[in-house]
């Protein structure tokens, strides 16, 4: 499973009762910066999903729209869909090629979706992927354990700690969350 993308940081945090998502805007072609105001955070079904994804842009887009019909066949079961795509994900051999990560989550569930088909749900509520995903998470444990800040505030907080240290992340964040 390939976990090193270095185009991005994309940071969920749960949190006294609120899910937020968020992730910079840059974007990378080996060491050069070719677009610094990207959208990494889709809401899906009827907004009450919120998915971030880390890799190649083409494979990301592909992978979200396949979660997006497992949410429709689904109703909107995130735990079911992504387990779905997962299988199919592992199955399907166009699909195996595909180097993307999802973060997925809704009111009750975070999720990260992996490059290989695996579903992993978070022990503390925070998955940190993408080049600074590590810098992310650490910041986001330090502030979630030491601040009375808001799920949506420690990962803006935590996404800007890690554009101060990642050269492949940048201070245009962008963070949606759920109540």
């Amino acid at each position: 499973m390939r976990t090193d993308f270095i185009s991005t940081t994309i940071l969920s945090v749960r949190h006294k009762g609120c899910v937020a998502i968020g992730g910079d805007g840059q974007v990378t072609m080996n060491a050069i910066v070719v677009k610094h105001e990207a959208r990494k955070i889709r809401k899906l079904y009827q907004d009450r999903v919120i998915v971030g994804f880390a890799g190649a842009a083409a494979d990301s887009f592909a992978l979200m729209e396949r979660f997006d019909a497992k949410l429709e066949e689904h109703q909107g079961n995130v735990l079911r869909s992504a387990h779905e795509l997962a299988k199919e994900w592992r199955m399907d051999k166009v699909l195996r090629r595909l180097e993307s990560l999802l973060v997925v989550v809704d009111k009750n569930v975070s999720l990260l979706i992996s490059g290989n088909g695996e579903v992993i749900e978070p022990d503390d509520g925070i998955i940190g992927v993408g080049s600074g995903g590590a810098y992310a998470v650490a910041a986001a444990r330090a502030l979630q354990k030491h601040t009375n800040l808001g799920a949506k505030q420690i990962v803006e907080e935590a996404l800007q700690i890690t554009a101060d240290l990642c050269i492949y992340t940048n201070h245009n964040i962008c963070v949606e969350e759920l109540k």
